[in-house]
């Protein structure tokens, strides 16, 4: 599986209704550590479909950010079942996020 792009429009097909656990990458274009981020995700996006990764931009998505209280980025939510079950924020090593999404 590859990162999806979420907005507005697909965020609940992609999100809250989601079969499996979706670990949300709040960020934007001009933020650095945000692409330093991206390879990471793109490559656990890749490794398992016992979860996906969506990246939404908090410049073209302000409500969703400002629905999840997201004030600094990036910022990884994980969404379990239409919750949030757990949040970072800042650039995270590999397995701290695997650690996250609670795949060991």
């Amino acid at each position: 599986m590859k990162v999806i792009s979420v907005t507005s429009d697909n965020f609940e097909e992609e999100v809250i209704n989601s079969k499996v656990p979706v670990l949300i990458d709040f960020n934007a274009d001009w933020c650095g550590p945000c692409r330093m981020l991206k390879p990471v995700l793109d490559e656990l996006a890749s490794e398992s479909d016992d979860y996906k990764i969506v990246s939404i931009n908090v410049d073209d998505e302000e409500d969703l950010a400002m629905k999840y209280n997201v004030s600094s980025i990036p910022c990884l939510v994980l969404i379990k079942e239409g919750n949030e079950v757990n949040r970072s924020i800042g650039v995270k090593p590999k397995n701290e996020i695997k650690d996250l999404l609670g795949d060991k």
